[in-house]
């Protein structure tokens, strides 16, 4: 090299690179190598040996909706809030995942359709290849009990918007419903009994109230041990959500269902009252049931009145299912063979004057 092209270029090989810029390729491509063995096992007959894992497009067949006279296809998406936070406060990457698939798929068969698959999106600020894995593990497992395939995703690594040990989650989910089994308002009648779903503690929601009464408010740590619980706050806290749509969808088979309602953000009354017709009520009965502790610790840390809470949190009560008074039965019976803690909590009457769709009424069982 000349002293003239010496002088133009006094630092050949130290310019700006994609990895300067903080983004790691190969911390990426070791990230996919860790995840593809969790998303075989999501593996439906539908995306068996249709590519793999790191291609640009996920594959599905949709030559097996040839049995369905008319399908539908629902879609859903969703995330999974503050919760991430808490998971990357205790460096537990694993369970984050089945929350993110039970916001998705239990939307989806609200109307009745079977999940088929998932795509998901992680967003970091580095990309830690085992942490990115651990966290596509949960989504995988999430999807063998969604019955869905998990046909690809795509993690962003964005370093200068979000600190080192910063994430985010998100999904998006397809399911199928013949044409004349779409469950909604239409199929609801007077008369008809409303069927609660045990959750399986704060699910996903209500993360925002839920950090600011216990720590900003009540100084508790995640590493608290809470005889209530018996369990330390941060593993109650990580508790993953209950997935519902194999249950729900058994109960389709098994029995005569008029709707579904997934008590997610805006609590159990306002989700119910979005399947209820504008002419019929549901009235459900708080004494049928008893929330669990953590509700009340919430409730008594930060002084939160009830109507905040159950319009914020679900109470204890994740899934609804609305069936003629005929099915209670049959319903019943097939949610405890499948292990679903579950009861009659209400009914369907005439709105009358009423303004919303739904109210739950009387007090908690103690």
């Amino acid at each position: 090299m000349s002293a003239e092209s010496s002088e133009r270029a006094p630092h050949a090989g130290t310019g700006a690179s994609y990895a300067a810029a903080g983004v790691d390729i190969e911390a990426g491509d070791r990230a996919v190598e860790l995840m593809k063995e969790w998303v075989k096992k999501t593996q439906r007959p539908e995306t068996a040996g249709l590519g793999g894992l790191g291609g640009f497009a996920g594959l599905f067949d949709a030559s097996a909706l040839k049995r369905y006279e008319r399908p539908l296809l629902a879609s859903a998406t969703d995330g999974v809030g503050t919760k991430v936070d808490l998971a990357r406060k205790m460096g537990v990457y694993d369970t984050i995942g089945h929350d993110l698939v039970g916001m998705v798929v239990d939307d989806l068969v609200v109307c009745g359709a079977e999940p088929l698959f998932m795509t998901d999106y992680i967003c970091v600020g580095k990309v830690h290849p085992e942490r990115v894995a651990a966290i596509v593990k949960g989504i995988a497992e999430g999807c063998v009990l969604a019955g869905c395939a998990l046909v690809g995703g795509e993690t962003a690594e964005h370093p200068g918007l979000l600190g080192e040990d910063d994430f985010d989650v998100a999904g998006a989910g397809t399911g199928v419903v013949e044409a004349d089994r779409v469950l909604g308002p239409d199929r609801i009648r007077k008369g008809d009994a409303v069927i609660a779903m045990a959750s399986s503690g704060l699910h996903s929601n209500g993360y925002s109230l839920v950090r600011h009464v216990l720590f900003d408010r009540a100084n508790m740590s995640l590493d608290q041990q809470v005889e209530e619980f018996g369990r330390t706050l941060g593993e109650e806290l990580l508790e993953p959500t209950k997935i519902y749509s194999l249950d729900c969808l058994a109960l389709t088979r098994t029995t005569e269902v008029h709707a579904f309602s997934h008590v997610t953000g805006g609590g159990l009354a306002n989700n119910l009252a979005r399947v209820v017709p504008d002419d019929l009520h549901a009235v459900v009965d708080r004494s049928t049931w008893t929330p669990g502790p953590v509700f009340d610790l919430v409730g008594r840390a930060g002084q939160v009145e009830r109507l905040e809470l159950e319009k914020t949190l679900n109470m204890g009560v994740g899934m609804i299912a609305v069936v003629p008074e005929a099915s209670v039965d049959a319903a019943l019976t097939t949610l405890a063979d499948r292990g679903v803690d579950a009861w009659v909590t209400g009914e369907i009457t005439e709105r009358g004057d009423r303004a919303t769709g739904a109210e739950l009424t009387g007090d908690y069982a103690s």
